[in-house]
């Protein structure tokens, strides 16, 4: 077998039958600290299945934007999943991994979520939009900038040489500054706390929720789906450059499995970890969100120096 297609399948497979078990982990994890049991893990592929057989209702004013931005949004979602090797690498990858593209992809879906929460004329729909694309504004600069210290510490902008390149080599050792960046941006795009709740049903507090209020049924399966695989891919690119251990080169059958119950428990460890920060930290006011991306972007800036004098 072709090892591209290979990793596609292995790819797609894992993104989208692993992606919606990692929502329902952080759910858990943050009911402990509160004396909760918590929803069931698998408590997010039920309400998947449970909204794919449900019809999709459209507002009156809504235009074809409702109805296409969940398809763009989900197919743009497993697109992205193609430019990170999650658990294998394989030979012949010169069509996906850049990094610029990766970037272009992300945006055009944000775009078409946030164009969709406009299209129907709801007030909390264009609160919500307006709301996302404010941080989205403030937010692409630090992806701009953490994307070209990565760059710059491995001399490349493709995803598969550059997680080749720290899985051959243990001499990045100021890319770790890079850690803290990587998370926050991980949050922002998730839409997690302390950026955004994902669980709020207060309209003044609402940024992606606010914006796909009138989405229903199978549109609304689609947009959890695919931002559930848009979290496991930002988790992909975090645990397996900061701790590449575990990622297959090879098409051996030892190897790839191998590969896939490591980055299982990277992954797990790493969506733990993001459930604890939420359990402890509360959501922050809006205008203070410049901060936290200010401090994001100083470290980038400053690993890019390093990398540039040293």
């Amino acid at each position: 077998m072709n090892s591209f297609l290979l990793f596609a399948i292995a790819n797609l497979t894992l993104v989208l039958f692993l992606s919606p078990l990692y929502i329902s982990v952080i759910k858990k994890v943050k009911a402990i600290p509160q004396g909760r049991h918590g929803p069931s893990v698998v408590q997010t592929y039920r309400n998947i299945f449970k909204l794919l057989k449900k019809e999709s209702l459209y507002s009156r004013n809504s235009s074809f934007i409702t109805r296409v931005a969940p398809y763009v949004d989900f197919t743009g979602s497993l697109l992205l999943s193609l430019f990170v090797p999650l658990i294998f690498i394989p030979n012949n990858s010169n069509t996906f991994g850049n990094i610029i593209l990766f970037s272009y992809i992300l945006m055009l879906t944000k775009f078409f979520i946030a164009l969709s929460g406009l299209d129907a004329g709801s007030t909390f729909g264009g609160m919500g939009s307006s709301r996302e694309m404010s941080v989205s504004a403030i937010i692409e600069p630090t992806i701009i900038m953490v994307f070209a210290a990565v760059a710059f510490s491995f001399n490349s902008v493709n995803f598969f040489e550059i997680i080749k390149s720290s899985l051959l080599s243990q001499n990045h050792v100021f890319l770790w500054l890079l850690f803290i960046p990587f998370v926050i941006i991980l949050i922002t795009e998730s839409s997690r706390i302390p950026v955004d709740n994902p669980e709020t049903h207060l309209e003044l507090t609402m940024i992606h929720e606010a914006m796909v209020l009138e989405q229903s049924g199978k549109n609304l399966a689609l947009i959890e789906w695919s931002s559930a695989i848009k979290q496991l891919v930002w988790i992909g690119i975090i645990v397996n450059i900061f701790i590449p251990i575990g990622v297959s080169t090879t098409m051996q059958m030892m190897a790839l499995s191998i590969a896939v119950i490591m980055f299982f428990i990277k992954s797990l460890l790493f969506v733990i970890g993001i459930g604890i920060i939420e359990s402890s930290t509360a959501k922050l006011r809006f205008f203070r969100l410049s901060n936290l991306f200010a401090m994001s972007y100083f470290l980038s800036f400053i690993t890019i120096l390093i990398e540039v004098l040293l």
